[in-house]
């Protein structure tokens, strides 16, 4: 491991010189508004503000600097503007797969045989899709799709990983106005069929099963399941990835995907892309499911269009032909979004597999041969590599690489340092944050700005986000609620099935009416520095004094021989708490005497004595999420009482028993007294 400099909080890492900030997306967009607009700001604060407050002003900027092709025009950009129910865009008629595709002429963009993407998985090295070749797919799918009697506004669903073939499929659906959804082949079946059998889909394209971590996993038992559970299925497309030999339906009368794509492809020129409004639903993504029926989340055409467009060029500063590598499964929303790069003619990196296998450093291996500008990943994944020892900068050729975001979790001012000591000292860490219910960004890097220790840089432009305190006053350097005051163009355009809007609304307006209320635990600094903290129904508040989880993980997890943490506040009859912190030891350690009191020592010094756990427990996992997201709140709520199987949904957990262990210390322990009933609803 590398020597550990002490960082903290606000330590200036990273600053622009002259020369990035005059090459940057963004600065081109500040002189298009002084040469359109006759708008000038001083710096990226007024642009922000001004993004914020003149909606129409910006979303407009964004409809025309973009270039946004529209067979019928807008009368408006806000028809209505109060939340729920705004209206962008009223009268427009476009298509999203549209834009992805109006790059992939070789003629007009670029030359034969350039690929549209590079993918990868465990068992084949880096390979490349034309852009002739992966349009044609998309255009064949399609009119196929609409021979077996797609219509717009039905759904095609998949059971697929990060492949090609998922990207072709959601794009051929997309384009005739079908409704995409789809889920990653290592959920389980019942966890499938939570989520697809809400949408009565028409169409399932499957896979008879992948490879992971050097195992086969064969999931055909589970497609039957599924087909079987999916009463309006009209017809299964199958793709034989795993055993590409075996021709033998899984699903009786199941179309193969190559028979379906084979005989000429069909040309652009004879092609038609569905027109659809501007709020027409794009693709349907799920709420990760931890109680209940997960949330099935409908996100509009223009709505993703235009958010994808702001995030990826002008935030993420993305460049045409720049190679953008994110490890993501389908069933996370990063993999929407790194399939949306294609509307910036930015070339996706896809990987399947286990991102550890053969060796813990894989996905460095292939950012270098793919030759990324930028590389996404997580930071337990970095958390991982500091454990290891991993410094990626001497063993591969990062040469391309200009940026890196950490996403997924909170960032510890550890974790953005050790990137600028171990990869490269000249890239810009650009730490994101966002979440499946926008599916964009809603704070994050600013290109033109200083990266600073643990900070994330800014709020993104065109989101008005601010920290909430307990009265729904904004608050600036005190912890608060994430809240959007705003409307912005890609918050859902409903829920599938929620024909009076009562469960949207409740979702993320029950709290402050008329305002977004996000779910996450949020700080502002003075320079508009952001701080996302954890989800804010897992906050840890002990005597009126709140902190974030993360920030308790960030003190746990810095000790040796812990290797994660995870923390929660039980709220007891009579006003009484218990606050258990529970940890996973590395490889021969020990929960030993000394290290529990280092543990508490560190935390009554460095965060709140208030906040020094009431028992430290070693267990053999931390439960996540698919998506590696801790699962506070349902651990929370099993140590309430709450049975298991209504605490979470297993399918949606990376390992399906790992609340068990929470369940039996519920049972055996007496120093908490359990409530007379277990929580249920949101907010335990």
């Amino acid at each position: 491991m590398e020597s550990q400099a002490a960082v903290r909080e606000g330590d200036l890492l990273w600053q622009p010189d002259p020369e990035w900030i005059e090459g940057t997306n963004l600065t081109a967009f500040t002189r298009w508004l002084e040469r359109m607009r006759d708008l000038r700001f001083a710096g990226y604060a007024e642009l922000w503000q001004w993004s914020v407050e003149d909606l129409d002003g910006f979303w407009q900027a964004m409809w025309e600097y973009f270039d946004i092709e529209a067979s019928t025009p807008p009368t408006a950009v806000l028809g209505k503007r109060g939340m729920p129910g705004a209206e962008w865009f009223p009268g427009a008629r476009l298509n999203y797969a549209q834009h992805a595709l109006r790059h992939m002429h070789p003629g007009e963009h670029g030359h034969p045989g350039e690929p549209a993407l590079v993918f990868a998985s465990e068992t084949a090295p880096l390979a490349q899709l034309s852009k002739e070749d992966f349009a044609g797919r998309v255009r064949t799918l399609a009119t196929r799709l609409r021979e077996l009697g797609v219509r717009p506004g039905d759904r095609v669903v998949g059971l697929l990983p990060n492949i090609p073939e998922a990207i072709v499929a959601m794009l051929a659906s997309a384009s005739i106005g079908a409704i995409w959804a789809v889920c990653s082949p290592d959920f389980g079946w019942r966890g499938v069929l939570d989520r697809f059998s809400q949408l009565r889909p028409k169409v399932l394209i499957h896979v008879d099963g992948y490879w992971y971590g050097g195992l086969k996993r064969d999931r055909r038992d589970a497609v039957r399941e599924i087909a079987a559970g999916l009463p309006d299925l009209e017809h299964a497309i199958q793709l034989s990835y795993l055993e590409p030999e075996d021709r033998t339906p899984i699903v009786p009368g199941a179309l193969r995907w190559d028979e379906v794509l084979a005989g000429a492809p069909v040309p652009a020129d004879g092609f038609a892309f569905e027109q659809v409004p501007f709020d027409h639903p794009l693709w349907i993504l799920f709420s990760s499911g931890t109680t209940g029926k997960p949330k099935p989340i409908m996100h509009g055409h223009g709505g993703i269009l235009l958010e994808q467009l702001k995030l990826q060029h002008l935030i993420m500063d993305l460049r045409p032909r720049e190679r953008l590598f994110f490890f993501t499964t389908t069933g996370w929303m990063m993999w929407n979004f790194l399939a949306s790069a294609l509307l910036l003619d930015v070339v996706p990196v896809l990987y399947d597999g286990n991102p550890t296998h053969p060796d813990v450093d894989t996905l460095w291996r292939l950012a270098s041969e793919s030759g990324a500008g930028l590389f996404g990943t997580s930071p337990a994944f970095t958390a991982l590599m500091r454990q290891a020892g991993i410094r990626p900068g001497e063993r591969y050729d990062l040469s391309r690489l200009r940026q890196i975001m950490p996403a997924g979790s909170p960032v510890a001012p550890e974790i953005t340092a050790w990137f600028y000591q171990n990869v490269k000292r000249d890239v810009w860490v650009s730490t994101g944050s966002g979440g499946t219910d926008t599916c964009c960004g809603m704070v994050g890097g600013v290109a033109t700005l200083p990266v600073y220790a643990g900070e994330i840089q800014a709020r993104s432009l065109g989101v008005a986000a601010y920290a909430f305190d307990e009265h729904g006053k904004p608050v600036t350097d005190q912890v608060g609620e994430l809240v959007i005051t705003q409307p912005m163009p890609s918050m859902p355009v409903g829920f599938w099935d929620d024909q009076d809007g009562q469960r949207y609304r409740s979702s993320y307006f029950d709290v402050y009416p008329g305002v977004w209320r996000h779910g996450d635990f949020f700080r502002i600094n003075q320079r508009g520095g952001c701080f996302v903290l954890g989800r804010s129904d897992a906050t840890l508040n002990r005597h009126g004094v709140r902190i974030g989880t993360a920030e308790i993980y960030r003190c746990v997890e810095e000790i040796e021989g812990v290797t994660e943490a995870l923390v929660v506040n039980l709220d007891l009859p009579g006003g009484g708490f218990h606050m258990p912190l529970f940890v996973t030891m590395a490889e021969g350690a020990t929960l030993d005497p000394a290290t529990e009191k280092e543990i508490r020592d560190r935390i009554r010094r460095e965060y709140s004595p208030r906040h020094v756990p009431d028992r430290i427990v070693a267990v053999p996992a931390i439960p996540r999420t698919l998506s590696n997201k801790k699962m506070e709140v349902p651990v929370r709520r099993v140590l309430l009482g709450m049975p298991v199987e209504q605490a979470a949904d297993r399918n949606a957990m990376a390992d399906p028993d790992a609340l068990d262990f929470f369940a039996k210390y519920a049972q055996t322990q007496h120093d908490y007294p359990l409530p007379t009933q277990h929580p249920t609803g949101s907010q335990p």
